[in-house]
Order: structure tokens, then sequence, then C-alpha cells
């Protein structure tokens, strides 16, 4: 099999309110699509369901004290802040998501299958060591990485979080470690508030976060634009021996808590490049893990179809949103981004020329 497609239907019972924008029909229309469009008949394609994340995994990147508070408040039910609630069950769904995350890692390095795309639910790309926030609880996409270190000795990985918001809680886990490359494309201004570029690292993981903020309207062009200028030239310097991507799909023009202007073909190029790039440098190791994307109806079926065939290699081609949606875009893209794009490039090379040998003219 070419790409595994890690799921579980226990993803779609996890709910804070029937009404919060992170809640099980996110999947469950993804899912609908993706059997209208036939993705499991595909013989490149295989559905692989997850293994339960072990306490050690999820030790290896959370504290215990935290643990154990999600352990007894998932008994009764609690708070983590006003946009993060703890229903009852939540230790099982959050360790099954982990899991998830591992999973496709490991169908990977495994050689079961040359890339995957763990579609689970809660994200995770929020949640620190100490404390989850903005809909996660663990951090599903740093566990994973760090059992890729732990169990397969991989030594450099890079992860490219393109949710539109900043991955801090990733960012903060691997904020000091020179093993790992820490790339995001976020909104800015948004929640969490954190990405600047000159959030660089510290210690040995000095150069080794790489932030850059995009405005609101930025669309399909300016996020190519700085996957060719910024992501591959220093991918290329770092010689990532796996890429690990934070697939947020709140990028998309329909999304109702961001401003970002992405379209389902967009995505499938993003991903297009990655699996790609991922050929060129690491053998097409390559694994995705579901962040964020709270536009249910007119964005996550077809971005997710978007990603999943990309990785797969089909024809991407006719991928896009209905019609009745598409209106929507012109009134959402900013025709000033571009330049307010480049002006954030050259900000960025210009940081990181101490870092990174591709930038040194700047």
């Amino acid at each position: 099999m070419r790409t595994a497609l890690v799921f579980h239907r226990s993803y779609l019972e996890h709910e804070q309110t029937p009404t919060h924008p992170e809640r099980k029909e996110r999947l469950a229309y993804t899912f609908d699509q993706l059997m209208e469009e036939g993705i499991f008949d595909s013989n490149v394609i295989k559905v692989v369901e997850p293994e339960m994340a072990e306490e050690e995994d999820v030790l290896a990147v959370h504290n215990r004290d935290y643990l154990e508070f999600l352990k007894k408040e998932s008994k009764t039910g609690g708070v983590i802040d006003w946009d993060t609630v703890i229903p009852v069950g939540l230790y099982r769904g959050a360790m099954l998501a982990a899991g998830g995350a591992i999973t496709a890692a490991k169908v990977v390095a495994d050689g079961m299958a040359e890339n995957a795309f763990a579609m689970v639910r809660p994200p995770g790309h929020h949640a620190k060591p100490y404390m989850g926030a903005g809909f996660c609880y663990l951090n599903n996409m740093a566990i994973a990485v760090k059992w890729l270190q732990r169990k397969r000795k991989v030594r450099r990985i890079m992860i490219l979080d393109w949710d539109a918001h900043h991955g801090d809680g990733t960012q903060e886990i691997f904020y000091g470690d020179p093993t790992v490359l820490f790339i995001s494309l976020h909104q800015m201004p948004l929640y969490p508030g954190t990405g600047y570029p000159e959030e660089t690292g510290e210690k040995e993981g000095e150069g080794y976060t790489v932030n850059v903020p995009l405005p609101p309207g930025a669309g399909d062009e300016c996020y190519l634009m700085v996957f060719e200028e910024i992501i591959e030239p220093i991918a290329q310097d770092f010689k990532p021996e796996f890429i690990a991507v934070s697939a947020g799909q709140d990028n998309h023009f329909t999304d109702p808590l961001t401003g970002l202007a992405l379209t389902a073909r967009g995505y499938a190029e993003l991903m297009k490049r990655t699996r790609e790039l991922a050929e060129d440098l690491c053998n097409g190791k390559l694994f995705a893990v579901l962040e964020g994307g709270y536009s249910i109806e007119a964005a996550l079926p077809y971005t997710n179809l978007a990603v999943i065939a990309a990785m797969a290699g089909l024809d991407v081609s006719c991928i896009r949103e209905p019609e009745n949606y598409l209106s929507a875009l012109n009134s959402v893209l900013d025709p000033k981004a571009k330049d307010r794009v480049r002006a954030t490039m050259e900000r960025v090379k210009r940081i990181h020329s101490k870092y990174w040998s591709c930038f040194v003219r700047w």
C-alpha cells in the first residue's frame, strides 16, 4: 500500500458540546465524502486501525501530574480553559488519538506504507507538557515524533505545521532540540498569539524553530511561495530522515475561526510538494496528523480528500469545493497579502541566515 489512512470510529465520539467548533461532524462529513469518492476502494490506500498509546509514550512528552489530572477529570468531567472542556471519557479518546499518530509513524517507519495520514480527534498541537489548551489535550504530533526517536532511533525529523493557529505546544516541546526542525506557517494575528519570526529556538535548538506568520487573506499562491522559498531550502539543508505534517485544515477560505484563503486545490498542492520533498530527502518517509479545521461542510470533506489523494499520488486536478461555496473566495482573498508575505519571508531569511547556508546572502 502507498498510503495508510489511520482512522477509528471512536474518533467520532469525542464531543465537548454539540455546537463546539471541534465536534464529531468534522470527521463524519469527511468520512461520507471519502466513501462517495471511492477512496476506500483504492488499491493504493488502506484504512488502518490505530493502536492505543501507552503511558510511557505520552510521558515522553507530558508530565505525570498532568496525565493524572486528565485521568481524574475524565471520570466526572472537568475544565482546562474556556474552550477546552474535559468531557467524561476524554482520557481514552485522547490516548486513542495519540495512538493514531504513533500508528501513522510506525507503519511508515516499518515499511508497511510509504506514507500515512492519521485522521484523528481531538487535535493536539496546542498541548504543552504540563497542560492542554485550544481544543487540545495530548500533543499527538510530539508524542509520535518522540516515539520515532525512542523506538526507531530516527535522528532528524522535520515537522511542518501548516495549521492556521500557531502550534505553540509543539514549538515549546522541541524548542531546545536540534534533532527536530519545527517549521510553522500560521495566521497572525490569531490565537494563541505566538509564532513570530524571532522565535527561533534556544540553546542547542537555536535555529531549529522557523516561524512564518501569514496575514489574513493569504491564499494558495502565498503558501506555495513560502514552500518554495523557505520550507524547501531549509529542508534541503537539514536533511531530515522523516517528515511529519501537522495538517491543520483551518486555513480554508470558509473556515469560521480564521481569515486565510487556502482552497482544497491549494491543500492538494501543498501535500503533493511535501510528498515529493520527502521522496527526495528521506525515501518518502512522511506522515501527517490532522489538527484543526472547522468548516464542516464547505471545507473538511474536500481538504481531507485533497491531502489523502495527494499523499497517495492520485490525480488531484479535479478536486475542488462545490460551486456554491467558491463565490466566498474573492471576498476573503487580499490582493495585498502577497507583498506582505514577501516582506515576512525576507525577514525570516535575514533572521535565519546565521543558521542555514541557504540564506547566507541575507
